[in-house]
């Protein structure tokens, strides 16, 4: 039985929601679940909105398995059979590849290209016209930092967007959501979370952690900054109205 979230975890997603339009009747959502808390707890979101919503949408779930040492999701299979969701386990050796073609690039940001695409392949084959990716305001604000620091350009997440081919929308239900509200939910509702679910980048200090250091420090003395973050992000969130998408 999928474990219900916390109301100060659903009315931020749900208002994302409504405010993006990005769940709509008959829809079929294919959740992204990388093993890791995030991705735990908005399955369980969807979960409980699928039975509670007005509408109806089906629900999925897949993991891209990088093929890397050390990184095992056996343990999401039984999970998912027992949450009576479709699951989708892919195998795509990432990092093998990565050697042999990435050039002038982060490898997470190759890995999150190579996964994407197979995800898009995945949702194509079986049915889905949604994908749903679980990054949070925490998330979108250390990218547009990173954007500005490091590619002198004002750029973040999007909220809800149509991929290039124009066959499937992209959403993102957590964006108002705080990371410390989804590692609680994962921790009291005991979600079988992996915690190094991504070694290869584990094994090295990153941009993107020196920048949740950063924004650390300046919320311990502003405890509304990242309400100040959504407000300057929000015009960047979207390329149109997100009712025409």
């Amino acid at each position: 039985m999928h474990a219900p979230p916390p109301k100060a975890l659903l009315r931020p997603v749900g208002r994302a929601i409504a405010d993006y339009d990005m769940i709509r009747a008959g829809d079929r959502v294919l959740l992204g679940v990388s093993g890791g808390k995030d991705s735990l707890a908005l399955l369980h979101i969807l979960l409980h909105l699928q039975h509670r919503a007005p509408i109806h949408f089906d629900l999925g779930v897949i993991s891209v398995d990088p093929m890397v040492d050390g990184f095992d999701l056996t343990p999401l299979e039984a999970y998912m059979a027992e949450l009576g969701v479709p699951y989708f386990r892919v195998q795509e050796p990432i990092l093998e590849r990565a050697r042999d073609h990435m050039s002038g690039d982060s490898y997470c940001s190759w890995c999150a290209r190579m996964k994407r695409g197979t995800m898009y392949a995945t949702a194509r084959r079986e049915g889905y016209n949604s994908l749903a990716l679980a990054q949070h305001l925490d998330d979108l604000a250390e990218s547009f930092l990173m954007s500005s620091f490091h590619g002198g350009q004002l750029r973040t997440m999007k909220a809800h967007y149509r991929n290039d081919a124009g066959d499937l929308r992209i959403i993102r239900p957590l964006i108002y959501a705080r990371e410390r509200q989804t590692r609680e939910f994962a921790r009291s509702a005991a979600l079988p979370v992996i915690g190094d679910n991504c070694p290869a980048c584990f094994r090295m200090p990153t941009q993107r952690q020196h920048i949740k250091e950063l924004l650390a420090r300046e919320e311990a003395q502003n405890r509304l900054l990242f309400k100040s973050l959504l407000a300057s992000m929000r015009p960047l969130m979207t390329e149109q109205d997100p009712k025409t998408i």
